[in-house]
């Protein structure tokens, strides 16, 4: 039987820790939502995935690094990219103000 979910429901009032819940999953693809509430990478730390992402901003403001451009990118509610795998990247800020809700596709 289907079950009808809500990508904006059980999310705490204060996140300790970022919360990422795996929404699907299948051989070769992931579908993760991700909520942030002040929280970015380690300082020097970058991730290096082994898989693409697609990532669309549903809710709230973030600040992506990438290790090759000199910009950083601002996300707003809407906004989407697509990371090629090995692709360098960190979150250097979301709202402290608010929940930073992301929806993350990962597949080889």
């Amino acid at each position: 039987m289907s079950s009808v979910g809500n990508l904006f429901a059980d999310i705490g009032e204060s996140l300790r820790n970022e919360l990422v819940e795996t929404i699907l999953q299948a051989p070769g693809f992931r579908i993760e939502k991700i909520v942030s509430h002040g929280h970015s990478s380690p300082e020097d730390f970058w991730y290096d995935q082994e898989e693409h992402e697609w990532v669309i901003l549903l809710k709230g403001r973030a600040v992506l690094r990438f290790e090759d451009q000199s910009e950083s990118m601002t996300m707003t509610p809407g906004n989407y990219i697509t990371i090629a795998k090995h692709q360098r990247h960190r979150v250097e800020w979301t709202d402290p103000e608010e929940e930073t809700i992301w929806l993350a596709v990962h597949y080889t």
